[in-house]
């Protein structure tokens, strides 16, 4: 099962949200990613960490995932 991960580019450090059914690590994802923040339960959760990153309330994959689902409902 592919699970949702969300990679920061190298230099850039732009976010980009993506499915891996392996483990990220740096033999397999370090060409690609400076480094990577997951695994998310939900892709909501992980796009949310992609744009609000930077937020003081979004610090982790937890926070991500329910204030994903607060902007919801």
């Amino acid at each position: 099962m592919k699970k949702c991960y969300v990679g920061y580019m190298p230099k850039t450090l732009r976010p980009q949200v993506f499915r891996s059914s392996l483990k990220p690590t740096f033999a397999t994802h370090g060409e690609v990613y400076s480094y990577v923040v997951g695994p998310f339960r939900t892709e909501r959760g992980a796009q949310y960490m992609a744009t609000h990153d930077r937020a003081p309330l979004c610090r982790g994959v937890a926070d991500a995932e329910r204030l994903a689902l607060a902007e919801v409902t």
